[in-house]
Order: C-alpha cells, then structure tokens, then sequence
C-alpha cells in the first residue's frame, strides 16, 4: 500500500490526487502502518517538521533500512539529510548523506526560488527515465540539499548555482520540486516512483 504520511504540515491533498489520477491507491495516515511505499510531502520550516516527526523518526528510518521505497517532496526531501542551516541547525532523519542550506543570493534572482526551471537527470536516474532534456518542474523553496556523494544527486537545476533538484540513494529518493504540480513531466517522475 502507497501511504502518504500525514505529520500534520504537510500539503497533502494535492500529492493524493496526483497518485489517484495515475491510477494508484493511496492513503493519508499518520502512521506508517500496512505501508509498501512511503510519501513524504512537505511544506514549512525544517525544525517544526522535525519536531512532528521525531515520535516516528525510529519507524521511519527502519521502514527505509528494510529496503522499502520512500519519497520525499520538497521540505521532504530535505528532511532525508543530516542536517539543516535553516534557523540555527536542526538534525534530519539522516537517511542521505550531507546537509541542507540556503540558496546564496544571486544578482536578478529572487529568494524563495518559486516557479519552473529545468531539471536535468543523469542518464542512469529511474527517477528521471522518460523525461526529456530540457524539461521544466515546479520549485517553491529558499533551502537546497548538498549531497555529501555524487552518486546520491539524482537530477540537477540551476538556480544562481546548480543544486540536487532530485536525489537517490538505493530505495530513497527526493525531488525538491512538486512533481505533483509539474503537469505531465511530474506526473512522468510520479509514475516512476510508483512504479519502482
């Protein structure tokens, strides 16, 4: 069973309808219970997302370990790092290597990064298979993940520097963008989570 977890700041609603227009059942809990994937949407300040997930931090992190896939959207995929710079540093679940920091101010750019820009996978990506150069997702953050390994960036945009906009490490995987916003593209990034 596709469970979406419910951790209480999280826009959920739209990522559901996204997996019921591909054809897939899902459902929002709170509670990783009956799960065979995991979706960790996100919205929101690191440190409060943490705060809501700290009861569940132990469940999550053996759900990921025993193999089983997980995705993390936007504030959710930052959340699979070590740690975060925003409002201090706060611990993640420490799932993926490295760490998350503010996107550096850039002359003509404005922070938070919102809108489309292109997202280039490396060839190998499962993430990425039927996506085509030059495609366009949808961003909204101030925040960006640093992978401490190569091998974990998935996709990359740049955005004043170039950025893991996607990531993988074996069963766990990211995007900083909504794919569930991004038209066909997303959905394309959806379906291959779904069908992993």
């Amino acid at each position: 069973m596709i469970v979406v977890l419910d951790y209480g700041i999280n826009n959920i609603r739209s990522v559901e309808k996204a997996i019921q227009f591909l054809g897939f059942d899902c459902r929002v809990q709170d509670h990783l219970g009956g799960a065979s994937k995991v979706i960790l949407p996100g919205v929101g300040a690191f440190n409060k997302a943490m705060e809501r997930l700290e009861p569940m931090r132990k469940v999550i992190c053996q759900f990921a370990n025993s193999g089983n896939p997980l995705l993390g959207i936007c504030l959710g995929q930052q959340l699979l790092f070590d740690r975060s710079e925003e409002f201090g540093s706060t611990q993640g679940l420490g799932l993926i290597p490295g760490q998350v920091r503010y996107l550096p101010p850039a002359v003509g750019l404005k922070i938070p990064h919102m809108g489309w820009s292109e997202v280039a996978f490396r060839p190998q990506s499962l993430l990425g298979k039927h996506v085509a150069a030059g495609d366009r997702v949808y961003f909204v953050h101030s925040l960006y993940t640093e992978c401490a390994e190569l091998a974990d960036v998935a996709a990359t945009t740049v955005y004043g520097i170039e950025f893991a906009s996607a990531v993988q490490r074996g069963n766990i995987w990211g995007t900083q963008f909504h794919p569930e916003k991004s038209g066909k593209v997303g959905l394309q990034i959806l379906r291959n989570f779904l069908e992993c």
